[in-house]
């Protein structure tokens, strides 16, 4: 069994089409929406709005944590237009090609910059949406948990610890435990890029130490500091950022 495995796509739908390539099925951990590439300023959807020389601002802003006057020059752009509504009318374009990308098999769950709500009318037959649920593949089974934590970047989906908590524990044994997010340990949530921590979950690290899952996979650190490590019989992998790997992670058995 070969299953190939995918986060922080955010918009990279033509390298989608191939990550199937070879796998008997996909895994994706979810951020499939490109609001704003740190890498490259003139890609997605606040750049296609509000010019390259805005998102220049914006991330110099956000990378020096300076979160209050980010969002006084997001109030400013915004200022007279309908947020939410133009918003939805791009991510769904992003979201009817990417979800047409996904092969069949493929299992997926949300990231912090999706948006829920909208995945049933684009996930197809050959796609499986999984959030504080397990599925099996290849006799193993594996636990989905979606979405992030709270931060004052203020993503479409972080939800409260307590919330995020119930979905872990809803899962019950696995074998491998998938999220977006990575337990809360610091060499897994440092971006040595972006010079941060980002929030990882106590709630997965508690259950990689009593369940003891063969793996723990997750995503939504794009230059971690420790890419893997152990913890007790879990192996605890991040996946890569697709964005710019544009290479699945692989798993066989």
């Amino acid at each position: 069994m070969r299953v190939h495995v995918v986060s922080d796509v955010h918009g990279a739908a033509e390298a989608l089409r191939r990550a199937g390539e070879g796998a008997d099925a996909l895994i994706c951990l979810g951020d499939l929406v490109l609001f704003l590439d740190y890498a490259d300023h003139s890609r997605g959807i606040f750049p296609d709005l509000f010019g390259v020389e805005n998102a220049d601002r914006m991330v110099e802003l956000r990378t020096a944590r300076r979160f209050d006057e980010a969002r006084v020059l997001d109030q400013s752009l915004w200022a007279g237009l309908d947020r939410r509504g133009t918003i939805e009318s791009a991510v769904r374009k992003q979201y009817a090609e990417l979800f047409a990308a996904f092969p069949t098999p493929t299992y997926a769950t949300y990231g912090n910059v999706d948006i829920p709500a909208l995945w049933p009318e684009y996930a197809g037959p050959g796609t499986t949406v999984l959030d504080g649920a397990t599925a099996e593949i290849g006799g193993r089974v594996f636990g989905f948990v979606g979405g992030g934590l709270r931060t004052a970047m203020r993503t479409p989906y972080e939800i409260a610890e307590e919330e995020y908590a119930a979905k872990v524990a809803a899962l019950g044994p696995v074998d491998v435990l998938c999220s977006h997010i990575p337990p809360a340990v610091p060499e897994l949530c440092y971006d040595t890029t972006a010079r941060r921590f980002e929030r990882g979950s106590e709630a997965l690290l508690d259950a990689i130490r009593t369940v003891r899952p063969t793996f723990a996979l997750f995503g939504h650190v794009h230059q971690p500091l420790v890419p893997r490590m152990r913890i007790g019989r879990t192996e605890c992998v991040n996946v890569g950022h697709f964005n710019h790997t544009r290479t699945p992670w692989a798993m066989e058995w």
